[in-house]
């Protein structure tokens, strides 16, 4: 099924819609703000920045309460491109324009919108809470999309029953991460994950295109 049949976007303004959709995936990728529970049942985090150089491209489908609880959705395409420890995320909409440009490091994250000055903090986090109103966590999903749990916190893993060597979900920082479909060979890696977290509520389906 098309991910523009999944997600419905809503009747708000659409430069305010565009706004928020672009926070809403951007804070995936940093930060956790929640207590982990539970010890690792997992020992597949590794480093990141073992890998000097990683790239995604795919689509998303973003559900998300704005600052005035208002539940928005949107969708479009993205492209991720990680090297050593800098993220840069683009997001686009469905007919390829930019709605965002996000680049992220350990000392700085800048923020770039159409037509509206980059906006910069030391994290991905304060740069939203600063922004929007609000601060969700951002790091995960450097490592959940590879798939692994973030090595930074405790994780609960749980593993696909027929093929035991993939995993079928990640509980971590208050996030669900749960794995539908993995690349058949020659390719490999994950396909389909679906990404939600109860409070604030946010529910993120993402598609790569391997």
């Amino acid at each position: 099924m098309r991910l523009s049949r999944l997600i419905t976007c809503s009747k708000a303004p659409r430069g305010l819609a565009i706004g928020f959709a672009a926070a809403a995936f951007v804070v995936l990728a940093g930060c956790a703000s929640v207590k982990p529970r539970g010890p690792s049942t997992s020992n597949a985090a590794t480093e990141v920045t073992a890998q000097t150089s990683r790239s995604y491209q795919g689509r998303f489908a973003v559900q998300y309460n704005d600052q005035n609880g208002q539940q928005r959705n949107a969708y479009g395409n993205f492209s991720w491109q990680e090297t050593g420890e800098t993220v840069t995320l683009q997001l686009r909409n469905p007919l390829g324009q930019t709605l965002a440009i996000v680049t992220s490091s350990p000392a700085s994250a800048t923020l770039e919108l159409p037509n509206r000055p980059p906006l910069t903090a030391d994290n991905v986090s304060t740069l939203m809470q600063n922004a929007l109103g609000f601060a969700l966590p951002v790091e995960g999903l450097r490592y959940w999309l590879q798939p692994s749990p973030a090595p930074t916190s405790r994780a609960e893993t749980e593993n696909d029953p027929e093929q035991p060597s993939r995993l079928k979900q990640i509980t971590q920082d208050g996030w669900t991460i749960d794995y539908l479909a993995y690349a058949d060979a020659p390719a490999s890696g994950v396909k389909r994950l679906n990404l939600s977290r109860a409070e604030p509520p946010l529910d993120i389906k993402l598609v790569l295109d391997q």
